[in-house]
């Protein structure tokens, strides 16, 4: 005898899915769960070491650093086990380190680049170095993170022992105008930098986040959450937008004298590309870059087109460069699980994909 429907009751289940709903609106996913250790803080920043998983014979000998956002919670890098980009790298036997560098207080806004690139960056690799023992190191710079390792790079990498330099979305060059969204909105006929600046100080998280939603406001405003909605009975999908929301949530300010250097100096001036960009009286000589490079490219990128990612290659002379393109999947940037990092034969640089 054929066993009897089982009956939904429809109030039941909008009832859950609303409960659902509201607790993904209304609360924090658990991220960055990999094990790491603090090596290091200066002011707000600090270094840690992700716990290695394999043992010293199995690991690779040059540590990798991550050099995140100025703007961002690094912990996209980790969002969950399972998808993170740290988890990933760990289990393959990377000695895996983290620059996070905290959100400035009002007491933070004259910081610069300068400050980051010439005192937070190099007093932490010397940490790395002399605590752990090792002479040469890889650095991973994201988004603005990726600003601040190529100028490292230029003035501090070959004296620090800079073996290899990783781009994940590097805006870097400012050039073409008119397929920068920021930068006609950021134009000084529309935008006074100063005045936002004296009035805040540091350039608050909030007003960063919807600007880059504004990028594609019906994706972002309406999109995400009809996608959500659609979705709400897979718990797969309500778990990872859940993490995901968690980040894009977590805005933190940017400080204020390195705004300032962001909008003037490369929005406006494009100071890097063209030579012109001065560090504490330093120029940043982008072909005084030796390191072994890689700048991987997200498809499609309305925040940072590939306009402004692969120009530094025809830049930068090296002995390996290495160039690699994924579509962009998530919120405007490119997913941490479409690509991966594996060594070449002699170890000498991080590769993948594509071979310029």
């Amino acid at each position: 005898m054929a066993e009897a429907p089982v009956l939904t009751d429809p109030f039941t289940e909008a009832a859950e899915r609303l409960k659902t709903l509201t607790k993904v609106m209304s609360t924090k996913a658990a991220i960055g769960q990999t094990p790491k250790e603090l090596v290091w803080t200066l002011n707000k920043a600090k270094l840690y070491r992700y716990t290695p998983v394999l043992p010293q014979e199995q690991r690779h000998p040059v540590p990798v650093v991550l050099v995140f956002a100025l703007m961002n919670r690094p912990y996209i890098l980790d969002l969950r086990p399972g998808h993170s980009f740290v988890e990933y790298m760990v289990n393959k036997g990377y000695d895996l380190y983290l620059l996070d560098w905290g959100a400035p207080g009002p007491e933070d806004k004259n910081l610069t680049f300068d400050d980051y690139t010439l005192d937070y960056m190099p007093r932490a690799i010397r940490k790395l170095k002399a605590t752990f023992g090792v002479e040469e190191f890889s650095l991973l710079g994201w988004c603005i993170g990726a600003i601040l390792t190529t100028i490292y790079a230029a003035l501090r990498g070959d004296e620090d022992g800079l073996r290899n330099l990783i781009l994940l979305t590097a805006p870097l060059d400012f050039s073409d105008k008119q397929n920068l969204t920021f930068a006609r909105w950021t134009d000084e006929r529309y935008f006074d930098v100063d005045k936002v600046l004296a009035t805040f100080g540091n350039m608050p998280g909030e007003m960063i986040d919807y600007g880059a939603k504004a990028l594609k406001p019906v994706e972002n405003y309406v999109g995400n959450y009809v996608k959500l909605w659609d979705n709400i009975d897979d718990p797969r999908m309500v778990e990872s937008w859940h993490a995901m929301n968690t980040w894009v949530t977590d805005n933190v300010p940017l400080a204020g004298g390195a705004f300032r250097q962001l909008i003037v100096d490369l929005y406006r001036k494009d100071k890097l590309m063209r030579g012109e960009l001065m560090i504490r009286g330093q120029r940043v000589d982008l072909s005084r870059i030796h390191a072994n490079l890689l700048t991987v490219i997200a498809e499609d990128d309305h925040i940072t087109p590939s306009c402004q990612s692969e120009p530094i290659m025809a830049e930068v002379v090296t002995s390996e460069s290495w160039r690699a393109a994924e579509p962009a999947s998530s919120p405007g940037r490119t997913s941490m699980a479409g690509w991966h990092l594996v060594p070449s034969k002699d170890q000498s640089s991080l590769t993948c994909g594509i071979r310029r």
